[in-house]
């Protein structure tokens, strides 16, 4: 039980939720407009331009959002509570309580310490409620009611800094990046299942319409070879449920990253 995973997965979808909601209703400055204080805001574009040199111009995170603190969350979503936040969560109270719970156990004192199983499977539980909530409001607004049964993406992400959320809009990304035979592409999933049961992820190549094997762990990778040269490297990321019945013949949610693999010298 990884209780690290699940409560960066859902703070991050948090985040990811707080963009879409907030630059819905207030537009592409909504930060400006969230709720907390500019020496706040000051402060997260500190950190942002710390990774920024810390990493020589590599390919970070760039949306503000994700520098900010567990507590500014917090702060903006009982600031804004009264609209679709509320429509998605439900009562503040019980989401506070949830948030002061998660919050407790991200402080580094908690993390040196073994936590008891019962505090373990709280976390969890937290977690994948606040995210099956986020699902079931998109599953909402999308009138999809398939998607109460179904697992779905929340983000994907590689290596190479090319991220994609629902905002997207789209299940295809061009990434525009040029590789070289050698290179390691690696890749992070964060899905959730309504159901609660377990997800399973896999790597598909179109090329050859080659796959490989469904696995439980939510990150791997892929080293290029000389069969992937080409202007179009299409990597699709698939998830299944166990259950029986899919959404997609043989997978229930799939994203699209597309590469440029260069000739050998």
């Amino acid at each position: 039980m990884d209780i690290s995973e699940s409560l960066k997965n859902a703070e991050n979808s948090l985040r990811d939720f707080i963009t879409y909601i907030l630059q819905e209703e207030k537009g592409n400055d909504w930060i400006k407009k969230c709720g907390v204080s500019d020496d706040r805001i000051d402060k997260w574009e500190e950190r942002r331009e710390i990774e920024r040199k810390k990493f020589d111009d590599t390919a970070l995170e760039t949306r503000l959002i994700y520098y900010a603190d567990f507590y500014d969350l917090k702060t903006i979503l009982k600031s804004n509570w009264s609209g679709e936040f509320s429509t998605a969560f439900g009562k503040w109270k019980t989401m506070e309580v949830f948030l002061n719970e998660l919050e407790k156990y991200r402080n580094p004192e908690a993390h040196r310490r073994e936590l008891l199983s019962h505090q373990k499977h709280l976390v969890v539980g937290i977690c994948e409620e606040i995210r099956n909530k986020i699902v079931r409001y998109r599953s909402m607004k999308e009138e999809k009611t398939s998607d109460d049964f179904y697992p779905r993406i929340e983000k994907v992400s590689d290596n190479l800094g090319n991220i994609w959320t629902p905002d997207a809009n789209t299940t295809r990304i061009n990434t525009e990046c040029k590789l070289q035979v050698g290179d390691k592409l690696t890749f992070l999933v964060a899905a959730t299942d309504p159901l609660g049961d377990e997800i399973e992820y896999r790597l598909r190549e179109f090329a050859g319409n080659t796959f490989q094997e469904w696995t439980n762990e939510n990150e791997f990778e892929l080293i290029i070879e000389k069969s992937h040269v080409g202007r179009n490297l299409s990597l699709q990321i698939q998830i299944r449920s166990p259950r029986d019945f899919k959404a997609h013949y043989n997978h229930d949610d799939s994203i699209q990253f597309v590469y440029e693999v260069l000739p050998p010298l």
